[in-house]
């Protein structure tokens, strides 16, 4: 039987509360594993906090489906990276702990969304939750690997950002895009090159060709959304 709570005229399931817990619980062995300095926890703390609040508004009353509880499951491995990025400031940070939370994360990606057509659960909530967990991920890890590749690696965790900054003066950037296997690929490929520069397996030369392709690859794709909302913005 689920569990909820009621909250006023509004009724919430236990999804983003357990989420925040397992995050407690994961910086907890986090902690245990590898020290989880100050940083680290109030980060990490944070972001299991504005998870939690985020989830409870979008959700108003519903509960998460299967595949939401799978995005839910990523987001707080995403919330352990986070926590150890922002440790760094500190200390540095233990890169294979890193690399395989960051590794799985990813991992699971591919998960949520077969999950939600075989439970015929699809919904504009789920797709947006993936996606911005998706987003947050891949900021972090700019922000990690530009430590030793340097501060053009931001740009990749930002362009996402600038493009919904830019779509509250351009009102036509709001409108939903067709679906694209290219985009999906190339918002893949962000993801993995980060994680092999993170990881420090390459040379540096090659890290930064790497990554520098994987910002191309992410500038063209915005850039061709950008032009068919252009094209398409009278509709």
């Amino acid at each position: 039987m689920a569990i909820r709570i009621r909250c006023g005229a509004v009724t919430f399931g236990w999804g983003p509360f357990a989420g925040a817990a397992l995050q407690l619980v994961l910086l907890a062995l986090v902690w245990k594993v590898d020290g989880l300095g100050l940083a680290g926890w109030l980060s990490g703390s944070a972001y299991a906090i504005a998870l939690c609040a985020l989830l409870l508004v979008a959700l108003r009353g519903t509960r998460l489906g299967p595949a939401d509880v799978v995005t839910l499951t990523r987001a707080t491995l995403v919330g352990c990276v986070t926590a150890l990025v922002a440790d760094t400031v500190t200390r540095p940070a233990p890169i294979p702990t890193l690399v395989a939370l960051a590794s799985i994360a990813l991992a699971l990606d591919a998960a949520d969304g077969q999950v939600a057509r075989r439970t015929g659960t699809v919904s504009p909530l789920g797709a947006r939750f993936d996606m911005e967990v998706d987003a947050f991920l891949i900021l972090v890890l700019s922000v990690f690997v530009a430590r030793s590749l340097g501060p053009w690696v931001l740009a990749i965790g930002a362009m996402r950002y600038a493009f919904v900054v830019a779509s509250w003066f351009l009102s036509w950037l709001k409108a939903p895009l067709p679906p694209s296997m290219g985009r999906k690929t190339v918002a893949a490929f962000q993801g993995v090159v980060l994680v092999v520069a993170a990881s420090g397996a390459l040379p540096q030369t090659f890290a930064i060709t790497v990554t520098a392709l994987a910002l191309a690859s992410l500038c063209w794709s915005f850039g061709r959304d950008a032009a068919w909302l252009a094209r398409h913005r009278a509709a």
